[in-house]
């Protein structure tokens, strides 16, 4: 079997008894042939690159093929596996440069979907046809199965939620990756690639080049809530003085992200003007609580109009935060962000999911995610009777369309009225009301 010489070392030559026009360097070697191109590699070294065939013809066509490349661009003569490569441009690329969520995503995906799948290829043989395969066989993959979820949990727990109960056991789960996650892994092989590409290791990104399955659909829905189920929602918060029910109307009201509603500070907020500036986002990071100034997209730092209904509930906020503050004395911890805990410090936001289905509970309506509230905010905002125009910039809408979709799920009279004196009340009309 022919095993090819190390890079930039020379195999021993067996001698050849002739040589056609043209070709070069190219001799017997071992069951076949051998050939060698002097290149230019990346770093600006000229070292000997070495290309092998079974034939004659073989070798002579990948070393005018190799000669043709050397002379219009540096090429590497060794070249690393798809995992060495992916460690190398997470620590020395993305890392440093990028944004700490960004690295977490794309490690994320390189650890869980594309080292186990692709990470022994090496990078300039990894083919169309590899990623292909991969990406086909990514939707029928349970997850739990393949970095053994279960498999991990112990047998016997006195906490019945925390044994093994479905793929140890030999009842595989399916917890598929849905196309959304298939989608994440092959963006971040090709954002790898087309670095590689850039640093001529690689000639072309054979990642951009393949095609994303379908992927196996969810038995989970996303959910949304009635008009009337939000508003009995925000009516509990408001009357049990739930220290977060101003986040809760700027999440339901505004369609505020959840970092951005928790990365909020009173800087932002103007009273006056009544506006809102979107321009920071509280996130975590692995062990890291990170307040960072950029959002999700451009288009999402913006200065937005406030409803009366979420000034309102701004200046509970307000009302409630002094009183913390006063009771708390020297121990509180300023940070000017406008949800804090009760002594000042940033709120973990995966808290906030917890706090949030149990207020759901307490409040009697349908349990639902934090990000499934988005699709509500346009019933409300309709509620509200707030123009579809101002509703867009809300929502931050690409298209009116998109709004005027949600604008016509048009609530009942009884709804409009209901909504309409909670607002009166939460504005300073009605009695009790806050200042």
């Amino acid at each position: 079997m022919k095993t090819a010489a190390p890079d930039g070392e020379a195999p021993k030559r067996r001698k050849s008894r002739s040589r056609a026009n043209g070709e070069g360097s190219i001799f017997s070697y071992r069951n076949g042939y051998a050939a060698y191109v002097w290149v230019t590699t990346p770093d600006g070294r000229r070292r000997r690159k070495w290309v092998y065939g079974k034939t004659r013809e073989a070798v002579h066509e990948k070393y005018v093929k190799l000669l043709n490349e050397s002379r219009q661009r540096p090429i590497a003569t060794t070249v690393p596996t798809v995992e060495r490569y992916l460690t190398y441009w997470l620590q020395e690329i993305i890392k440093p440069n990028r944004e700490p969520n960004t690295y977490s995503h794309y490690e994320l995906m390189a650890r869980l979907h594309i080292i186990p799948g692709l990470g022994k290829k090496r990078l300039d043989r990894l083919t169309v046809r590899d990623v292909q395969a991969w990406l086909n066989k990514l939707p029928g993959t349970c997850q739990c199965c393949a970095q053994g979820k279960d498999a991990r949990r112990p047998r016997d727990h006195r906490d019945p939620r925390k044994r093994q109960r479905c793929c140890a056991l030999g009842e595989c789960c399916q917890d598929y990756p849905s196309r959304r996650t298939i989608q994440a892994a092959r963006n971040t092989l090709r954002a790898a690639l087309n670095h590689a590409q850039t640093e001529e290791i690689i000639s072309r990104n054979v990642a951009g080049l393949a095609k994303l399955p379908t992927a196996r659909k969810r038995t989970r829905k996303a959910s949304t809530w009635t008009v009337d189920e939000a508003r009995r929602f925000l009516e509990h918060a408001r009357e049990t003085d739930d220290p977060l029910y101003a986040a809760w109307a700027l999440i339901l009201v505004m369609g505020m992200r959840k970092g951005e509603v928790f990365g909020l500070r009173w800087a932002d907020v103007d009273f006056d003007a009544e506006e809102l500036a979107i321009g920071w986002q509280l996130q975590r990071v692995g062990n890291r609580l990170i307040h960072k100034e950029r959002t999700k997209t451009d288009g999402s730092t913006d200065v937005l109009p406030l409803p009366p209904l979420v000034t309102a509930a701004l200046r509970v906020r307000r009302r409630q935060q002094a009183e913390a503050r006063r009771a708390c004395g020297d121990a509180w911890h300023d940070s000017d962000l406008v949800f804090t805990t009760r002594t000042g410090r940033p709120i973990e936001p995966r808290n906030v999911n917890r706090a949030f289905a149990s207020r759901c509970a307490a409040a009697g309506v349908k349990a639902i995610r934090v990000h499934d509230t988005r699709h509500t905010c346009g019933k409300l905002l309709a509620a509200l009777e707030v123009h579809p125009r101002v509703a867009m910039q809300i929502l931050r809408h690409s298209r009116i369309s998109i709004t005027m979709e949600i604008y016509t799920e048009v609530p009942s009279e009884d709804t409009r009225a209901a909504l309409k004196r909670l607002g009166d009340h939460l504005w300073g009309r009605g009695p009790g009301a806050a200042v």
